[in-house]
């Protein structure tokens, strides 16, 4: 079916509504890929054998993605109560002062450029409809009660995206040499960084580039200082 260019138009998709599950599935992959790769190069770097390696960086997998899914599991559920409490209180201010209520909402409509008169009327008919909170909801709260803030979902995300992006580093770990692993473990973990920052910059409609480069500086930094403070645990140890 053709779709005329108005109507494509008015169909396309804005990107804000992906944020909660984008930053969470791009900071676990991010993370995981980082914070392994990190360690990995700073244990090879100590000239550690192949199993000290594995062993440190499976335990880097499970710790991290476990920690990601507890830390977004608490900060979600914090902001969920938050939302639920907010909602409780404005569903007993339209039990207590309902007039109260649509006269606030009609100001907002005001301030968003209705006449006074039509302003009344919508918040008329909207508070009189059957269920007022939905509107006054997502008008003075900004809340979707169809798209509240979910914990499970969020901790999931974080969890298995830490683990996905831990995966490439532990695999130049478990087939690598001993001379290539850190130099190839600091190599794919650099590219894996740019891949992230371009993709998850591209899905939320931020420039590409500059996304990249600041996930490739502050990766070549971080796995720079790894690897210099295992040279020098390994050769003190």
């Amino acid at each position: 079916m053709v779709v005329s260019g108005d109507h494509a138009h008015h169909r396309e998709r804005h990107r804000g509504g992906r944020a909660a599950w984008l930053r969470a599935s791009v900071l676990g992959a991010n993370d995981g890929l980082l914070s392994t790769g990190a360690l990995l190069v700073g244990v090879a770097a100590a000239d550690s054998a192949r199993s000290a390696v594995l062993v440190a960086g499976l335990a880097a997998l499970v710790a991290g993605a476990l920690s990601m899914a507890v830390g977004e599991y608490s900060s979600v559920s914090s902001q969920l109560d938050t939302e639920r409490a907010d909602l409780e209180r404005e569903r007993r201010e339209l039990l207590t002062a309902p007039e109260a209520e649509r006269a606030e909402l009609a100001a907002i409509y005001r301030g968003r450029g209705l006449s006074a008169a039509l302003a009344e009327q919508v918040a008329a008919e909207l508070s009189a409809s059957a269920d007022p909170v939905v509107h006054h909801a997502r008008d003075e709260l900004g809340l979707d009660l169809d798209d509240l803030s979910r914990p499970a979902q969020a901790a999931a995300v974080s969890a298995t995206s830490f683990a996905v992006g831990a995966v490439a580093p532990i695999a130049i770990a478990a087939l690598a040499g001993a001379s290539l692993r850190a130099p190839l473990t600091i190599a794919v973990t650099l590219v894996g960084l740019g891949v992230l920052g371009t993709v998850g910059a591209a899905l939320g409609g931020a420039p590409r580039l500059r996304a990249a480069l600041r996930v490739l500086v502050g990766g070549a930094l971080a796995l720079a200082a790894s690897m210099v403070i295992g040279s020098l645990v390994g050769a003190a140890v």
